[in-house]
């Protein structure tokens, strides 16, 4: 079998799964089988499938079509511009939150922090893109394995710290403070795609029965964290943006006054931007 039959065969195969883009997963996990880049397949389609290819190909297309996403498969996902290594331990990086990165990048700051930073590509991006003293912090110490290696890899400054939101860090530390919490509801968990509800993980998934757990916690510790003026810049869910800019406006969060919220490419509101009464 060449490499062309055998893209062909793993696009059938997928197509009859209903796994999404059939041709372009197909051809990520030859390539990552073969270990090279999806060019070369094209440049070598008549060349013959080893079999050490074949034994590793098969078992990627048995792993995607039972829902395991193509990227834990390959380990890498790009963010930025840039690979960043994954595991089941962390989120997978969407294009979406590179919003919450353009937003960062607008404010500016010299001491920043990332809360749930998982793979680390929101505070890595910025200590990269900004050249500004970045912390990346996370409840799990799997996840802050692999953001701090993704940082090592990237040459990235970016320390990390294993604990619940800001609770390793004295008030008043940070000029910024960007998150990208979890925040799907439980409520709706049956309408979460299958690949996303039993691949990645729960922790960074699930915010409470409607979503808004984490933030009802983390703005109330922005508060304490960010100097006099700083900035709080947040992801949310869909149609969860007045809920949020309610619990910025309570007293008990500390009554933030300057909120906006912006649009991510298909209108929906993606980011939230509060400045620190």
């Amino acid at each position: 079998m060449n490499i062309q039959t055998a893209l062909l065969q793993g696009q059938q195969l997928l197509d009859d799964a209903r796994v999404a883009a059939p041709r372009l997963t197909a051809e990520v996990l030859l390539a990552h089988a073969v270990g090279r880049e999806r060019s070369w397949l094209y440049a070598h389609s008549d060349e013959e499938l080893r079999e050490l290819w074949w034994i590793h190909y098969g078992r990627y297309l048995h792993e995607r079509i039972k829902g395991k996403p193509t990227q834990y498969i390959t380990g890498r996902q790009e963010f930025y511009g840039r690979e960043f290594r994954v595991t089941p331990d962390v989120l997978i990086p969407r294009p979406e939150t590179e919003q919450s990165v353009e937003a960062a990048l607008a404010i500016g700051g010299k001491e920043i922090l990332d809360i749930g930073t998982g793979s680390g590509a929101i505070g890595i991006t910025l200590s990269l893109e900004m050249r500004s003293r970045v912390t990346c912090a996370d409840i799990s110490e799997a996840a802050v394995r692999v953001g701090a290696a993704n940082a090592r890899r990237l040459g990235s400054s970016a320390r990390f710290v294993v604990c619940d939101l800001g609770s390793a860090f004295a008030s008043g530390s940070f000029d910024l403070v960007v998150s990208n919490p979890p925040y799907v509801p439980l409520e709706g968990i049956e309408n979460i795609q299958r690949e996303v509800r039993e691949h990645e993980p729960a922790v960074a998934l699930f915010g409470g029965p409607d979503g808004l757990d984490i933030y009802r916690r983390l703005i109330p510790e922005a508060t304490r964290l960010l100097r006099p003026g700083g900035h709080l810049v947040m992801e949310i869910g869909y149609l969860a943006a007045e809920k949020v800019s309610a619990i910025l406006g309570s007293k008990e969060s500390g009554g933030w006054k300057s909120v906006e919220i912006k649009l991510d490419l298909a209108g929906i509101p993606r980011v939230v931007i509060a400045r620190n009464p």
